[in-house]
């Protein structure tokens, strides 16, 4: 019996898909941010605006995107995932012409109905273009020297437009993303043991190059940097906001001060506390406690997407669901690994708690996608 035979068999139609969608997965979404919209109800000194209202508007959206996503067939989607990744791209590259800058960076792009950040769309097409490549590659040819060249040029080119803007954090989650994906498709080891290498190399000549007329990074980059490797060295300056959000941490103690009692935050001390230092107005006012609940919510996120992958016996959806568990593994990560002082400043949003619209809606139409990996999978 042929793949085609036994999947147009075996996988539920109409109505009956909405029994077998995962619903863990979307009841831990929805746990998740119910989170945010307690933190952004505090935040804003106990009222529904300016950020909690549009956000649970967002959601709802998000959410409604996520299911029609869920119920179209997942060969559709790998048919669209070059088209995804070339929208995104000439989206990207739009960007540095037409693009909208807020706080020194040109991230945004107006298209009208729509602020769209581009390369929050750029991580999911490219999790979705290289599960594709994968899938058409024979598992034999994954580690031969020019198969690999291909993925890494489609990662590269994103990755140096992003760095351009400059977004540093959404370029190491590009690659990271891009990486994850390439390991899990049979990629020899090797390679990631030369790129790690290369990584090391790349860092010394970033530090080495500060000052010099080929300085690789902003200022403001270096500086952060700086603040992350001592705070205290300049508590009123450049290391001001990681040091205030390491005092909010640490005054919530084991169950916290309490739902909207966190003086960290409604004095204003906190920097962002709508957006990507929002971690640690959580952990003020819920205390050890609330910020171990929220990582066990992600981690059930991430238990049922590999789950799902690897009972699947279709390749591209398991590199599509892996790949989307991973770019929310190194979302949450790098940001509660940045607000603890554990990892340099880099401006990477809390998923689904952050303030924020584009990180929200193309999350959730991932994992919508997701979704349709679930239910359309060969039973």
């Amino acid at each position: 019996m042929s793949y085609l035979t036994y999947h147009a068999k075996y996988v539920p139609a109409g109505p009956r898909k909405l029994f077998y969608l995962n619903w863990p997965v979307i009841l831990l979404l929805t746990a998740v941010a119910g989170f945010g919209f307690l933190m952004l109800y505090s935040v804003a000194g106990g009222s529904a605006q300016p950020w909690m209202e549009p956000q649970m508007k967002r959601f709802a959206l998000g959410m409604a995107a996520m299911f029609v996503v869920a119920m179209v067939p997942i060969w559709f989607w790998r048919n669209m995932a070059a088209l995804a990744y070339l929208v995104s791209l000439v989206l990207l590259i739009a960007t540095e012409f037409v693009g909208e800058t807020g706080m020194g960076a040109q991230r945004w792009i107006d298209l009208g109905i729509v602020r769209l950040q581009p390369s929050e769309l750029m991580k999911i097409g490219l999790v979705m273009f290289l599960a594709a490549y994968y899938d058409w590659l024979p598992v034999n040819k994954a580690s031969h020297p020019f198969w690999v060249m291909v993925p890494l040029f489609f990662i590269g080119m994103p990755t140096l437009l992003t760095l351009a803007q400059p977004d540093l954090g959404t370029a190491i989650l590009l690659v990271a993303g891009g990486g994850t994906v390439m390991f899990l498709a049979g990629v020899h080891w090797l390679y990631f043991a030369t790129v790690i290498a290369a990584g090391i190399g790349t860092v010394m000549a970033v530090i080495e190059s500060r000052g010099t007329p080929w300085q690789l990074l902003k200022d403001y980059q270096y500086r952060r940097i700086d603040t992350f490797l001592d705070p205290a060295n300049d508590p009123l300056g450049a290391g001001y906001h990681i040091t205030q959000a390491k005092i909010a941490l640490g005054s919530g103690g084991w169950t916290g001060r309490g739902f909207m009692q966190g003086t960290q935050s409604r004095l204003n001390f906190l920097p962002e506390k709508h957006t990507d230092f929002i971690f640690t107005t959580l952990a003020e006012e819920f205390g050890f406690v609330g910020a171990f609940a929220l990582l066990m919510l992600y981690a059930g996120i991430i238990f049922f997407c590999v789950a799902s992958a690897l009972t699947n016996r279709d390749r591209f959806s398991a590199l599509l669901t892996h790949g989307v568990a991973m770019t929310l593994f190194l979302y949450f990560a790098v940001n509660m690994g940045m607000v603890m002082g554990l990892a340099p400043v880099v401006g990477v949003p809390l998923p689904l708690v952050s303030w924020g619209g584009s990180s929200m809606l193309v999350l959730l139409l991932a994992f919508g996608l997701v979704q349709s990996a679930h239910v359309h999978k060969p039973r």
